[in-house]
């Protein structure tokens, strides 16, 4: 069995000032910037494709012509892919190229497998609309597999992680308040924020999907998270602008998730 590797801290310390929105935000930014410099290849063609045409699939992007996951609540063997360099991303394998992905955003990129055609594999991205996917050929991915799956219940307002099937553990947690609501479907931990001195939360798990009903954040593009929060009656409560706040116990479990685990999120 093979494990995804670790996840990177992206903003190393930050003494407890910011928000984990503006931690959120912050990290926004650097994707930009690591994004431009894993690009730099972005003039060069891949497979017949100009990759300077096209926009990078980050976190703050929009991309209206990706394919919508079909099976938003089924969960995944657990594979995981990283692109060793700047790819197109196609609508379908080898045709419909609509956007590129980069090797970095925050850490090292790393996308759940959700489909397989051939000589291609169908990923999960972390752009706009929620729920966008895309096709990348097999043979430019480092491949991998991560024992873990998270799961939010927006409903009973319950996270669970479980690892090969079994159950880590359960706890309350906070989801978004009815006007902000977590946006259900898969998903799955896109980076890392960690500063062990930040007080609102020594850990923010960046995911691939944004809030439904908020352009935009603390500066940021309204990406959903995962972190702790220093007020415990906020758990078993819709009270966020659409982040999961969790307990210090599970925030603690979930610093060994690998990058791209997937997490879905469901309304039970």
């Amino acid at each position: 069995m093979s494990v995804a590797p670790t996840r990177r801290s992206v903003l190393g310390t930050l003494r407890g000032t910011l928000s984990p929105v503006a931690l959120v935000a912050l990290a926004v930014v650097l994707v930009s910037a690591l994004t431009s410099c894993s690009a730099s290849d972005g003039n060069k063609r891949s497979g017949g494709v100009d990759l300077a045409t096209l926009a990078a699939s980050t976190t703050k992007a929009k991309l209206p012509r990706a394919p919508r996951d079909t099976a938003p609540l089924q969960a995944t063997e657990g594979d995981v892919v990283h692109p060793r360099r700047t790819l197109p991303v196609h609508a379908e394998p080898g045709r419909g190229a609509f956007a590129k992905i980069t090797p970095t955003q925050m850490g090292d990129t790393w996308l759940p497998v959700v489909g397989r055609r051939g000589e291609w594999t169908q990923v999960l991205l972390p752009s706009r609309p929620n729920g966008s996917t895309g096709w990348l050929r097999t043979a430019q991915l480092e491949e991998r597999r991560t024992p873990y799956l998270v799961r939010v219940h927006v409903g009973s307002r319950r996270l669970d992680l479980l690892r090969d099937g079994d159950l880590v553990g359960t706890w309350s947690v906070a989801v978004g308040a009815p006007e902000t609501p977590t946006p259900v479907g898969r998903t799955f931990l896109l980076g890392s924020i960690v500063d062990p001195e930040q007080r609102y939360s020594p850990l923010i798990l960046p995911l691939g999907s944004h809030s439904d009903t908020l352009d935009s954040y603390g500066g940021g593009p309204g990406t959903v998270a995962l972190h702790g929060w220093p007020d415990a009656s906020v758990f078993g409560r819709a009270v966020s602008h659409g982040c999961v706040r969790v307990p210090a116990e599970a925030l603690e479990q979930l610093r060994r998730v690998p990058l791209g685990t997937l997490v879905i999120v469901d309304q039970y």
